[in-house]
């Protein structure tokens, strides 16, 4: 398990994910009154120390939960959180079925648009399931699939193969455009490395490109 300090009380961890093969990303943000997890997997190699700091972190921050996931692969062990701190599970209303399959009732299902805990907001991807998330407070953008950390740095869109019958890239990055109206210094990927400085800019070579 790796845990980056990204400001206070934003925070990202990997983990390794026994079906993907890798270490993949997930992200903390304290709201004021609780906390934020974005895509939450409990790293196997340290599950006991994760959990004995998440319950000190959800404690001293509020008590309050809060799960989002950004595409209904990345369920992870969201259902566990749920059970642990009676969470709730906020997803894209079109992949709602899909996240509740994995891991159990989606309790707030959003739009693209729509206003979530921690002044958090939801962008489309392209991918109808997917949501981007804009964390305001901390200038930054949380990404599950459709956009990856290059090798080398910065940031590259996921394979076509990921995307849906009829979705290519030329469609990821139009839907991607309204991320460039927002203040973004930094992308939280799930996938490879994030960028922690200069990310508005990373972001307009991605959807220019």
């Amino acid at each position: 398990m790796q845990v980056t300090r990204i400001e206070d009380g934003l925070w990202r961890w990997t983990g390794w994910h026994e079906e993907w093969k890798q270490d993949v990303g997930c992200v903390y943000l304290e709201t004021g009154d609780g906390v934020c997890l974005f895509d939450p997997l409990v790293p196997p190699e340290d599950a006991d120390r994760f959990w004995e700091a998440l319950d000190r972190d959800v404690e001293r921050a509020g008590g309050r939960v809060d799960v989002l996931i950004t595409v209904f692969w990345h369920t992870r062990h969201a259902r566990e959180v749920l059970g642990r701190y009676g969470a709730r599970l906020w997803a894209p209303s079109r992949a709602r079925a899909a996240v509740a399959r994995r891991a159990g009732e989606v309790t707030h299902p959003f739009r693209p648009g729509d206003e979530l805990p921690g002044g958090v907001v939801a962008l489309p991807t392209g991918r109808g399931t997917e949501a981007a998330y804009v964390v305001r407070a901390h200038r930054a953008l949380v990404v599950g699939d459709v956009i990856l950390g290059a090798e080398g740095g910065g940031l590259r869109l996921c394979p076509e193969s990921w995307l849906p019958d009829g979705v290519g890239h030329d469609r990821v990055r139009e839907a991607l455009r309204p991320v460039l109206d927002h203040d973004i210094e930094r992308v939280l990927v799930s996938h490879g490395e994030p960028v922690l400085e200069g990310g508005g800019d990373a972001l307009r070579r991605l959807v220019s490109s």
